[in-house]
């Protein structure tokens, strides 16, 4: 299955402006083969703690979008947003959706809030882990944060063959990123996609550095602080292979 992970810059809530960028990327991962394409964390607006501002409903603008443009290419698109509560008074939740050419879409509320930025006050946390099976390939779900919480992925491990990381990194903390993408890869055997924005938002900075690495750890391939399109394959057989060659997992 190939993989395009665009490495893109935000329009600091500016959901349009952004949708209207990002929206040739997509074509262009679409020309290059790939069959899911992955955006950022909260990928139309940015990291913004306003949720008056950014948060919508399950149907509102960013899905819509995010389905039309599957539709329209015949891809399956992920990126997190800012979904509203069902009940009025709820906390909105910080949502990876994973949403396919046919309109199928899966949802992933991000578990573990970044208290730091006062996120658990804006956002509810999530209570499940979700894993997706997508062009034979067993997809775990998750988001930005949650790469510092090793339990989460050790529980999706024996089930997956893959990670999906989006994320609103901070360029300060990149050497964070850097470790734990490829520590969660050579811990859990399996491929790692990390996904990470570049530019400002607020008063961070970001600096990318998204990555593809296989389930021995190694990087397919890397991004600096440009904006780039990512693309790999991912084969389910070599997670068997690694893990049938160095069963490591089962000494859990």
């Amino acid at each position: 299955m190939r993989i395009a992970g665009l490495q893109h810059d935000i329009v600091w809530e500016d959901r349009d402006a952004t949708l209207m960028s990002l929206a040739p990327q997509v074509r262009a991962a679409a020309s290059a083969g790939a069959e899911l394409v992955v955006v950022t964390e909260m990928f139309a607006t940015g990291f913004s703690m306003r949720t008056h501002l950014t948060a919508e409903p399950a149907d509102g603008p960013t899905a819509t979008w995010m389905a039309e443009r599957a539709a329209e290419h015949g891809v399956w698109l992920a990126g997190s947003v800012p979904l509203q509560a069902e009940d009025a008074d709820g906390l909105p939740t910080n949502s990876l959706l994973l949403i396919g050419p046919d309109g199928e879409t899966h949802r992933y509320d991000k578990i573990h809030p970044f208290s730091y930025a006062g996120e658990h006050e804006r956002f509810s946390p999530g209570d499940e882990d979700v894993v997706v099976e997508v062009g034979g390939v067993r997809w775990g779900l998750t988001v930005c944060y949650d790469l510092r919480f090793a339990d989460q992925y050790w529980r999706l491990g024996p089930e997956v063959d893959a990670y999906l990381v989006v994320a609103n990194w901070p360029a300060p903390r990149r050497a964070h990123w850097q470790a734990l993408l490829r520590a969660r890869a050579v811990e859990n055997q399996a491929y790692v996609v990390g996904v990470n924005r570049i530019g400002s938002g607020g008063d961070l900075t970001y600096a990318g550095d998204s990555c593809i690495l296989d389930p021995a750890g190694e990087v397919l391939v890397a991004a600096t602080t440009d904006p780039t399109m990512l693309l790999a394959d991912i084969d389910p057989a070599r997670v068997s292979g690694v893990r049938a060659r160095f069963p490591f997992l089962q000494d859990r």
